[in-house]
Order: C-alpha cells, then structure tokens, then sequence
C-alpha cells in the first residue's frame, strides 16, 4: 500500500502544515470532509468529500488507515478505530495516540461528555497556538519518516 496522510478536515486547524509536510516526503495526503473546501492544486493531495451524517468521514477514514498511514484527528474515538488497523495517529496539537493509552483517552473522554451534559462541567479545549502547531510539525515530519 502506498504512504499516505489522512486528515480528520472538517476542524483540523493544521491543514496547511500537513499539506507541507506531505509534498515534503512525497507522501499522499487525503483530506477528508463532509464539506468541499480548497485543497492547494497537486496531485499528491487529494479532497475526498463524504456524505453528511455521524462518522461518515471517520469510518472513510478508518476503513483506509493501517500500517502505511498517519491519520490527524482530534477525535479519540477515530484514533483507536485506526490505532486498532495499525495506523500512527497524531492530533492537531502533535501528541501521539498510542494503544498504550487510547483505553484511558477514551474513558476519560465518556466522562466528560456526562459531566457537560449534566452541567456539571461547561470547560472547552485550550485554545490552540503557535507552540501547538510547531510540535505538530515536528510529530508529523517523525512519523512520515518511520512509514518509510
């Protein structure tokens, strides 16, 4: 199978990064969307645009991911669907998920959506910044290089 990057799109603020990254060592970049959206003109990168609905991006995704891929998500339950096809999985802010610790992401993140849904809790993500995106190019140019 061929190298390629897939890209969770629709709130992934690092396109551009990946795009770059991607051209960079030749490898093929999907970005996934249920949205059309600009996609610079290469035929190394590619929009795949999915039917609206619940995880119609994610299982595009999921059911391509494995052992040649890095997918970029945010979304935990996407990373241990593709952890579990063997894929490297990094999130927008350059942290890996790992089957060492996707268990624990994912309980914590079921105890999170009870806690905002009861109220209890009403805290967001911290907002994303220049430190985020630099160890996000840096995780993505170390895993492309491990696929090889």
């Amino acid at each position: 199978m061929t190298r390629a990057i897939f890209v969770d799109a629709d709130a992934c603020p690092v396109k551009d990064e990946t795009y770059r990254v991607g051209l960079r060592h030749g490898v093929k970049v999907f970005v996934v969307s249920n949205r059309f959206m600009r996609v610079p003109a290469s035929p190394d990168i590619q929009l795949i645009v999915v039917d609206a609905g619940p995880d119609v991006a994610d299982d595009y995704i999921a059911e391509r991911a494995g052992s040649h891929s890095v997918v970029v998500t945010a979304d935990i339950l996407l990373a241990e669907r593709c952890l579990k096809h063997g894929a490297t999985v990094l999130s927008p802010r350059g942290n890996a998920f790992t089957v060492d610790m996707i268990g624990a992401a994912v309980a914590n993140r079921a105890l999170l959506d009870q806690l905002r849904g009861s109220g209890e809790w009403t805290g967001g993500a911290v907002p994303f910044n220049a430190r985020n995106r630099s160890a996000f190019l840096q995780a993505l140019h170390e895993a492309v290089k491990r696929l090889g």
